[in-house]
């Protein structure tokens, strides 16, 4: 099956459900998990949507992530100028053993046992947000009261960046994952928020203080435009990802009741019940891209070097092969082994810290709100379909 994704930015984001992929990408999987697919620019690659095919990609170091060698699965994306080289710190853009280098400096700073150790913080800062949410009284908007805020002032805590700064990061941050933002959006934004970092580390590199950015500066293995970028990937995807899948999330157990009372009734259910909304809801729902340097087969199919390959994150994560009955959210599932943080060498650096946020996160704010519910009819609910990132604009809740 040959797939031409026909939707209105070139991405399969129509969904007869709003927690369900769309139904293509199901039928493609089923019936090739690895499928034919023509890219905006007219470009021949593929589209991976079986779960043991997606891992095989991800885990394969022979499919690069070096944005000039990708082509965009997304239309207006394609239609930008595309980079002729990685950025300095964006370590997203590189293959080992550059990307190797980076990553060893930074994944000491996001161990289990030091997410762990900032579970205490991130209980108060969410305590101070429901506080201020039953202060105000219902309605409320659940993702500028609870989901937003909470993960961007953790991040903003522990990269040491000013929270006073917020909406020019969360600003810069909303158009750079609007798949419909203009290249002069876009090249704004990203300067705007490469200004932010600079300032920013000339700043730790005269105070430097007890925060990650500081750490990665005493390290004396990075340049400043280094770690500037490095801050900069850091801070907005250390918020926009959480903070979708708070709302995303608190969406879904609000339609789902029965699930709801479960882990109302039993808050040590929050672990499992957070690897299942990952799985299920999957808020990547348009990448990774990859690109085969060398001939590669996959399944049992050959795919040739200089072929972009397009992996679906919801088609593994709703394989029945892997995950039985996958359209049934259940929060007992053991969901472990789902692709929502990646698979491979570019395994999501923050996952550890999103769990947390999201452990904590759901149980307190059903433990406070026992009546919570939408405020408007689920149809109503703004779905962020035409965002790299899966979520709700709003979710007006009451109780």
């Amino acid at each position: 099956m040959t797939s031409t994704l026909p939707t209105p930015n070139g991405t399969p984001t129509r969904r007869s459900c709003p927690f369900a992929p769309p139904a293509e990408l199901i039928a493609l999987r089923n019936e090739r998990p690895v499928s034919r697919m023509i890219y905006p620019d007219g470009h021949e690659g593929w589209l991976v949507t079986g779960y043991s095919a997606v891992r095989a990609v991800l885990a394969d170091v022979r499919f690069s992530s070096r944005p000039e060698l990708l082509r965009s699965p997304v239309s207006i994306v394609a239609d930008r100028e595309r980079p002729q080289h990685p950025t300095p710190g964006i370590i997203t853009q590189f293959d080992p053993p550059e990307h190797t280098r980076y990553r060893r400096l930074l994944t000491g700073q996001f161990t289990v046992r030091r997410m762990n150790q900032l579970t205490p913080r991130i209980e108060q800062i969410t305590e101070e947000h429901l506080d201020a949410m039953e202060k105000a009284g219902p309605p409320v908007d659940l993702v500028q009261a609870f989901a937003l805020p909470i993960p961007s002032l953790v991040i903003c805590e522990l990269l040491g960046v000013p929270y006073d700064r917020r909406e020019e990061f969360q600003h810069n941050s909303r158009v750079l994952f609007d798949l419909t933002s203009a290249t002069e959006q876009v090249r704004s934004a990203v300067d705007g928020l490469e200004r932010f970092l600079r300032e920013l580390v000339a700043h730790k590199r005269a105070e430097p203080d007890d925060d990650l950015l500081s750490g990665l500066l005493a390290t004396g293995e990075l340049t400043d435009e280094e770690l500037a970028n490095i801050g900069l990937v850091l801070l907005v995807a250390g918020h926009e990802t959480t903070a979708n899948m708070l709302a995303l999330g608190a969406f879904a157990l609000l339609q789902h009741p029965e699930q709801l009372a479960l882990l109302h009734a039993d808050p040590d259910l929050a672990g499992n019940a957070v690897e299942e909304l990952l799985r299920h809801l999957s808020i990547v729902h348009i990448g990774p891209i990859r690109t085969a340097v060398a001939d590669i087969e996959v399944e049992g199919q050959l795919i040739r070097a200089g072929e972009s390959v397009t992996v679906s994150v919801p088609g593994a994560n709703w394989d029945p092969e892997r995950f039985p009955q996958p359209d049934r959210l259940d929060i007992t599932r053991r969901a472990t082994g789902h692709v929502a943080f990646g698979h491979g060498v570019h395994q999501c650096l923050g996952q550890q810290l999103a769990r947390v946020e999201m452990r904590v996160g759901y149980p307190a704010l059903l433990r406070r709100f026992p009546g919570l519910r939408l405020a408007v009819s689920p149809a109503d609910v703004p779905l962020r379909t035409e965002m790299a990132i899966y979520g709700v604009h709003q979710l007006p809740v009451a109780w």
